[in-house]
């Protein structure tokens, strides 16, 4: 099971400035890769492609080897299901935590009271019941940020792209996020982080991709899965 990028370029509507040019990145089965670089350099741009949110304007983005932007519809949804992008700054819907994350898995067909059942059976595993029926707009920066992230990661993507995800995170939070992390990898899914703290790529023993100028200019690091850590 792979996540592909093949001679990717992208550029956004209107400019002709190329954010990404020719990157190729393959994201193995069990795998944390940290991508980092100067700000401006094409992270974020990388991510979303890699999301399925952008669609590259050179290049393939292949999905377990299905070439998502030349497939069916069909295919595509499928292929959706398998990757989850979460934005650094937290975006919640109205209500309780408990609802936001709720949502996540009725979304993917999960009955609503089964889906209550998983999110309270996570929320006690990792020690944050008490945050479930706060409003989500009551919440912290740290709190919303993990709580966005917690959203994704309980929908069991293949595949996780997170975008600064210890950027509003004290240093308990990013302790618990790694856990969570390590243990989602563990079961067979992949992990992609952008972000400028090498240290929490380090914990989670990541393989350090370079971008700088919308291009790869290095790869190197740790290069194994917590599970083998």
């Amino acid at each position: 099971m792979t996540l592909v990028l093949r001679d990717v370029w992208y550029r956004y509507p209107g400019s002709k400035n190329w954010v990404l040019r020719g990157v190729n990145l393959e994201v193995h089965e069990e795998q944390v890769i940290g991508v980092v670089g100067p700000n401006g350099a094409g992270k974020t741009t990388l991510l979303k492609v890699a999301g399925l949110l952008y669609r590259p304007l050179r290049g393939r983005v292949l999905i377990d080897r299905v070439d998502y932007w030349s497939a069916e519809r069909q295919v595509k949804l499928a292929a959706r299901r398998l990757v989850a992008y979460v934005h650094p700054e937290p975006v919640l819907v109205r209500g309780s935590v408990l609802d936001n994350l709720v949502l996540s898995l009725v979304m993917r067909g999960v009955k609503k009271q089964e889906a209550i059942l998983r999110v309270k059976m996570l929320a006690e595993k990792l020690g944050i019941r008490n945050l479930l029926y706060r409003k989500a707009s009551s919440l912290s920066s740290g709190e919303a940020q993990l709580i966005s992230i917690l959203r994704a990661i309980i929908a069991s993507p293949r595949y996780l792209l997170l975008d600064e995800p210890t950027s509003h995170l004290d240093s308990s939070k990013k302790a618990l996020l790694a856990d969570i992390l390590a243990e989602l990898v563990k079961y067979g899914s992949s992990v992609v982080i952008a972000t400028h703290d090498t240290g929490f790529l380090s914990k989670l023993g990541a393989r350090i991709v370079e971008i700088v100028d919308g291009r790869i200019v290095g790869s190197g690091g740790a290069h194994h899965s917590p599970r083998a850590a």
